[in-house]
This record gives structure tokens, C-alpha cells and sequence, in this order.
């Protein structure tokens, strides 16, 4: 057999290496509605016609506040967690290139030298002699040539499980920007607190000091009111390190995922000098979702299952390798391209299997994951709904719960700017107006809560639709 026929027969090989025995994938049907729930509790998404949906809207423009955007982007660029899933992304990609390498010949070139005394009791001749001999080869060793798909498959699932990897960058990334858009607009709220705590600080101690001179020259003020309203100062002077130390923390946390410290001209004083987001509109149909990274990762794995399906089926037919190599070998190391020294191999192998009850348990094994994969995928797909769901329930009621409780500040504002009035002019005692100022701090303190919670449900609906990624 010459160079030429040894080609022919690697050529026959790549030839031959296509079938696959992985069943046939299709997509499995979304076990949810087709449209998003409808009632008293969500918006009508027909009027919502107009409003932006997800892919029309990148993060840029979805984080209208400019100081914001900046804080994300720095997240995004120096952000640990993230810089981990991007790497194991490039490491499932290396490993998805070995398993592909396997349906390529590895060819070595080979060279070798060797020097052998054999005694006389050895030697052919009766007499000692050295021997020497020197080769030098190319050729191919052990490679399984792919007639049933068995690396074919191996090979999809490792690209499945790289594609899915990618996917899990992204789901990475659509949390991140979510937290750190939260955190931003938790500590907003941290902030406008504390000034609420220092101003009714204030606002206590001159009510208390007004009192207590009232009590000290003894012009109606009893010694009962001086205490009730040290309780309000006391009160206040305990949430002012409370609201300190959660500022602080909100500091430390909005670093962390930011990867370096953010500026200070960057942290927001309140919420009501944030640039609310952009409102969005989850579209018509729940197939949206589907695009989420988190549920085409699912479907990557799930296609997967079906590929090692393929591998554990092709385990059961025979294995055929090859061995083949072309060289020249002489006695001589000056005699190695001489004319005679030409050397070839060819070894094809087939393994036929026989008996192994491994084998076979190798593919319940398979099947069993695909349809463990199977309801991870579904179960994947009914959490996202969920999540929207809940999400649209929030937009659709929070304005009414704001609105409302705009309503009740002001008349809290009113029962205590009236109750402080009487008790001056002496018609009521001063426990009126401590429940009044009391009920009014709770609220104040509402308020801010509700639309912190109008913020940053606008950021939730934006991530639980897949919003953030391009």
C-alpha cells in the first residue's frame, strides 16, 4: 500500500463520519397562557399599544437617570461575578473545541534512533554485534473513525452546553443591571429617609424646648406632656444612626457591585430627583418571554439531553479506528532518504460490542436526563411567567397605592397642623397632637416606601422580560 492509498482511506473515513443517531429535537409546547393575565390587578396591555416593548428599548435608554447609567456601566466593566461567568463562557467554548477536535486524526510526526549490542550467544552470525536503526514516521494513531455519530453527538452537547453557558452570561448580566438599579434606588430611599428623621428631629426638639419652658414658668404645660414629647425626640434621634448606617451599607453594596467606588457626585440625595425609567409594555403575547436568556439556556441544555441521547445509542454499534503511518527507516542515520527506505502501516480496528450491561444503563441513563431536563426547561418557563406576572400586577395597582397614600400624608399633615393648634390655644392636650405628629412620620415613611416600590418594580418588569441584553 503506497501514500496515496493511505490518503484514500482517510479520505473514506471523514466521508463516512456523519450519521447521528440523537432523536430528532422539537420544540416543546410553553406550558402557560398565551396572553398575560387580565383583571382589576394588571393594566390592559391592549392600551399599553404604544408604550415600548423590551426589544425596542436597550438599557440605555430604559435608565433614563444619567448618573445611573454611568453606575452600570462601571458595574459592567468591573464587576467580579460577572467577569467569572465570562470566563467560565470562554472556558466552556475551549471545551466545546476539544470534544470537537475528536473528529479530526491528531497526526504526529515521529522520529526515533536506537543502538543495541547483541552478544554472541544472540547474535545470527555467532559473533557480537551492534545493531542500529533509525526511522522517521507520519502517520495517524487510534482515530475513531465516526460512522454512527458517537463523537458527532458528544461534540452538539458540548456546543449545546457552550451555547448555554452564553446564555448564562447574559442572565448574569440582566441581574446585574437589575441590583444595581435596585440598590441605587434603595439607597434614594435611605437617604430621603434620614432627611425625614434629621427634619422631625428638629421639629421635635422645638417642639419639646417650647414645652419644657411652658412647664418651667407654668403656663399649662404639665410634666406628663414634657415626657410625651421627649418620647417623639427620643424617637427620632434613634432612627437618625438607624437610616445612617443603612446609607452606609447602601454605599458599600452599590461598590461592591459597581467593582470600584463610586463617586459621591454620583449617589442619589432622593427619590424624587431620580429620572424615573422608561415605561415599558410586555406586549400581547407571552411567547415573549421565550426569549429570555435564562429559558434559552434551558432549551440549549435540553437540546443537549438530546445529542448524548444520540452518543449513548451509537454506543451500542461497533467502534472502527485506524493506526496508519508512511516513513523511512534504514540501519544508517545517513541512510534515511535513501532509495529502499520507504516504511508504511495501515491498522484498521473494529470493536464490536457484545455484552455490556453498562451500555445499556448508560442509556436509561440518557433518557432520563433528557426528561429530567424536559420539566427543568418547563419549570424554567412557568417561573419567568410568574415573575412577569407578579411584576405587571405591581405596575398595574402601585400608581392607585401612591395616589392614595399622597392623599393620606396630606390629611395626616393637616390632623397634625390642627391638633398643634388646638393644644396652643388650650383645647386639647398634648397627646393629641403626639398621636397626630406620630401617625404623620409613619406615613411620611409610607410614602417613600410606595414609590420606591413604583421605581423599582418598573426595573423588575424590565429584567423578569429579558430586557438589558443586546
Amino acid at each position: 500500500m503506497n501514500r496515496r492509498s493511505l490518503l484514500i482511506w482517510v479520505g473514506i473515513g471523514f466521508f463516512l463520519g456523519g450519521c447521528s443517531l440523537a432523536p430528532q429535537y422539537t420544540q416543546p409546547q410553553a406550558p402557560i397562557p398565551d396572553e398575560w393575565p387580565q383583571g382589576v390587578a394588571y393594566k390592559d396591555t391592549q392600551a399599553m399599544s404604544e408604550t415600548p416593548t423590551v426589544p425596542e428599548l436597550k438599557w440605555e435608554d430604559f435608565f433614563a437617570d444619567k448618573q445611573l447609567q454611568i453606575i452600570i456601566e462601571m458595574a459592567l466593566n468591573n464587576n467580579r461575578d460577572l467577569r467569572l461567568v465570562a470566563l467560565n463562557v470562554e472556558r466552556a467554548r475551549a471545551l466545546y473545541g476539544i470534544q470537537r477536535a475528536e473528529l479530526f486524526p491528531t497526526v504526529n510526526a515521529v522520529g526515533s534512533g536506537s543502538k543495541q549490542r547483541v552478544s554472541d550467544d544472540f547474535s545470527t552470525t555467532g559473533k557480537s554485534m551492534t545493531m542500529e536503526r533509525y526511522s522517521i514516521n507520519l502517520g495517524i494513531a487510534s482515530w475513531e473513525i465516526d460512522f454512527f455519530g458517537r463523537i458527532r453527538s458528544l461534540k452538539d452537547r458540548a456546543l449545546e452546553e457552550y451555547l448555554a453557558t452564553e446564555q448564562a452570561r447574559s442572565s448574569a448580566q440582566i441581574a446585574l443591571m437589575a441590583e444595581v438599579a435596585r440598590v441605587y434606588l434603595t439607597l434614594a430611599a435611605d437617604m430621603e429617609n434620614l432627611k425625614l428623621v434629621r427634619s422631625t428631629l428638629e421639629t421635635q426638639q422645638v417642639s419639646y424646648n417650647l414645652i419644657q419652658r411652658q412647664y418651667e414658668i407654668g403656663l399649662g404645660a404639665t410634666q406628663l406632656d414634657l415626657f410625651r414629647a421627649q418620647t417623639r425626640v427620643d424617637a427620632a434621634r434613634r432612627d437618625v444612626p438607624r437610616f445612617t448606617q443603612l446609607v452606609a451599607q447602601g454605599k458599600n453594596v452599590l461598590n461592591l457591585l459597581a467593582g470600584a467606588p463610586v463617586p459621591e457626585d454620583l449617589l442619589p440625595t432622593d427619590l424624587i430627583s431620580i429620572t424615573p425609567p422608561k415605561e415599558i409594555s410586555p406586549g400581547l403575547s407571552s411567547e415573549a418571554i421565550l426569549n429570555r436568556p435564562d429559558i434559552v439556556a434551558a432549551e440549549h441544555r435540553l437540546k443537549g439531553a438530546y445529542a448524548f441521547i444520540g452518543a449513548a445509542r451509537a454506543a451500542f454499534f461497533p467502534r472502527i479506528s485506524l493506526t496508519t503511518a508512511v516513513g523511512t527507516a534504514s540501519g544508517e542515520l545517513s541512510g534515511l532518504f535513501s532509495s529502499g527506505s520507504g516504511t508504511w502501516i495501515f491498522a484498521p480496528q473494529i470493536v464490536m460490542p457484545v455484552f455490556d450491561a453498562r451500555t445499556w444503563a448508560a442509556l436509561r441513563v440518557s433518557e432520563a436526563d433528557r426528561e429530567i431536563i424536559l420539566t427543568q426547561y418547563e419549570k424554567v418557563i412557568q417561573t419567568a411567567f410568574r415573575e412577569v406576572a407578579d411584576a405587571l400586577a405591581v405596575q398595574g395597582t402601585i400608581s392607585q397605592q401612591v395616589s392614595a397614600q399622597q392623599s393620606l400624608v396630606h390629611a395626616t399633615a393637616e390632623t397634625y397642623r390642627l391638633s398643634n393648634k388646638r393644644y396652643t390655644l388650650g383645647i386639647d392636650s398634648y397627646l393629641g397632637v403626639l398621636d397626630a405628629q406620630r401617625s404623620l412620620y409613619v406615613q411620611q415613611q409610607v410614602l417613600i416606601a410606595l414609590r420606591l416600590t413604583r421605581l423599582a418594580g418598573q426595573v423588575r418588569l424590565y429584567a423578569v422580560l429579558g430586557g438589558g441584553v443586546e
